[in-house]
């Protein structure tokens, strides 16, 4: 019996064994001592209690009780086994293994000697001799008995301790992985909270005044009788709604693109490529990274918007026939390229001309370059004329 609960199976295979070399001592005593004249009802009687007490060995462990009281009423059982027969001192070896299990080490030790010298008293008491052989054989099977009955628990322990580590292992790599999602989630809502902020001021200062303004002229414009006066108005009406349709233009090009709101990044540029493929005819590939770490909403909107405008050249300059989109990660760093075959241009001679408008070609490469060095990233553009153009933008993200 071990009081030790072993969720390996290992221990309960040793004690199936214990059980087993049990039995197999209980047959042979039980022969022995019945072809040495001893009464076959004493015998089995004797042998019959002793079996009784000890299968109520596993129910006392089971049921998390000490085994100590169970443990010396089945010593003294053994003491009347070899009161009725001497050969049913080979019991003594199974005692030995379950002293290693059920009593702490010293109180083991001692009555596995206080058997012991019943053991290598039994000869003396029978033929009134001594010999070496009936003391140190004994000794022996006592010490053997110990040490494994030792080894078994110092087995169990082990095998106890290994689990329960994995299980903290297991444990800490699904908090570790809840941690994350949750991270990716405050990043996701603290950026669409900052973005609905910085649109809110946006439209309140430029737009929602203007229109305000706006209102005003031609109501002014209405109650004006002077010709002059009221074409004045008008071109004032005119020139505002200009700089209001410019300033709500600058706007949604900021904005969150509707492409993000159903999915992750790589699908919205799945989505907007295969869209410009539909139209262009073009014929576009995308190919993405299965693991790319958590991004914030801001990094998405500039990856995405690189996308959108080297797809937008593409259609406008390039008259490419193939173009590739791929988004990957590279340790702590997110990155897209997108690479085409068309006429190319030179990319050194484009970069040194002066800032266009936003209503001049050239204005959205610059835009999306600025806006990925806020973020900590960059743009770079490969091209030659004749050899096609490649766009890479990157930005570093945290693990």
């Amino acid at each position: 019996m071990s009081s030790t609960s072993d969720p390996t199976g290992t221990s309960r295979w040793l004690r199936l064994g214990q059980h087993a070399l049990l039995a197999v001592l209980a047959v042979v005593c039980a022969v022995r001592a019945i072809a040495d004249g001893t009464h076959p009802a004493a015998e089995l009687a004797a042998l019959a209690l002793f079996a009784g007490w000890y299968a109520l060995g596993p129910r006392v462990a089971r049921a998390g009780r000490d085994g100590t009281g169970w443990f010396v009423g089945l010593v003294l059982l053994w003491g009347l086994l070899v009161l009725v027969s001497p050969e049913n001192v080979w019991l003594a070896f199974p005692l030995w293994l379950l002293a290693g299990h059920v009593l702490p080490l010293l109180p083991a030790v001692l009555t596995s000697l206080a058997v012991l010298v019943v053991v290598a008293l039994e000869p003396v008491r029978r033929s009134g001799e001594v010999s070496y052989a009936a003391i140190i054989g004994p000794c022996i099977g006592m010490v053997v008995a110990l040490g494994v009955a030792r080894a078994q628990q110092a087995l169990v322990r082990d095998g106890i301790e290994r689990q329960r580590l994995i299980a903290s292992l297991y444990a800490a790599q699904e908090e570790s992985a809840a941690l994350t999602d949750e991270l990716a989630r405050v990043q996701r809502a603290q950026g669409v909270t900052s973005e609905r902020t910085r649109l809110s001021r946006d439209i309140h200062d430029g737009i929602a005044q203007g229109f305000s303004s706006l209102l005003l002229l031609s109501r002014a414009a209405r109650a004006e009788s002077d010709p002059q006066r009221r074409a004045q108005l008008l071109e004032h009406i005119e020139s505002g709604a200009a700089q209001g349709l410019e300033e709500s233009r600058r706007i949604v090009g900021a904005l969150v693109p509707t492409d993000l709101d159903e999915g992750s990044l790589a699908a919205a540029i799945r989505r907007v490529t295969d869209r410009f493929a539909a139209e262009s005819g073009v014929r576009a590939t995308v190919t993405a990274s299965p693991d790319l770490p958590p991004v914030p909403t801001t990094v998405e909107v500039a990856l995405l918007r690189l996308v959108q405008g080297a797809l937008a050249n593409v259609r406008t300059h390039a008259g490419a026939e193939t173009v590739g989109v791929s988004l990957e990660e590279a340790g702590t760093t997110v990155r897209v390229d997108v690479v085409d075959d068309g006429v190319g241009f030179d990319p050194t001679d484009w970069w040194q001309r002066p800032s266009p408008t936003s209503g001049e070609g050239g204005y959205g490469l610059r835009a999306t370059r600025a806006r990925l060095r806020e973020l900590g990233g960059g743009l770079s553009v490969e091209s030659a004329p004749g050899e096609g153009t490649a766009v890479s933008g990157w930005v570093e993200v945290g693990r």
